[in-house]
């Protein structure tokens, strides 16, 4: 069995690495002497990157992408955003799209209550028979 090679260093909490190590080199390439400015230059903008993520959601009041409320609200900024822009065919055509997505995702968001409703109507139902299909 072919056993995979890892970074000779140490994380921060002593442990080792466990990243890939370079073509050629027994460090990966945030521990390599040769890439050091470019792995620092990497973090730099790693940590402006969430910097500037974090300051825009709070701007925007924007939470996540993983529930139908965080959605609606990315949908409503950029609706909002695509009314504020000057007529064209791009703007009315964002303005579409923005308008089947927001209907998609309503239907989504009614289905979804429709199951819970069902499911708690049905729930007791469901357990008795020990089954749920």
């Amino acid at each position: 069995m072919l056993m995979a090679r890892t970074c000779k260093a140490q994380n921060e909490s002593g442990h080792p690495c466990g990243q890939a190590p370079l073509q050629g080199s027994d460090f990966c390439f945030w521990h390599s002497p040769e890439h050091a400015q470019e792995a620092a230059e990497a973090r730099r903008l790693g940590g402006l990157r969430r910097r500037k993520e974090n300051i825009t959601a709070g701007a925007y009041d924007f939470a996540d992408l993983e529930s139908v409320e965080g959605i609606r609200r990315l949908l409503q900024v950029a609706a909002v955003d695509a009314l504020g822009l000057e007529n064209s065919i791009a703007r009315a055509r964002t303005l579409a799209y923005l308008a089947v997505v927001a209907a998609k995702l309503l239907e989504t968001g009614e289905v979804e209550e429709r199951v819970a409703a069902l499911e708690q109507t049905l729930g007791p139902r469901l357990e008795k028979g020990g089954k749920r299909r």
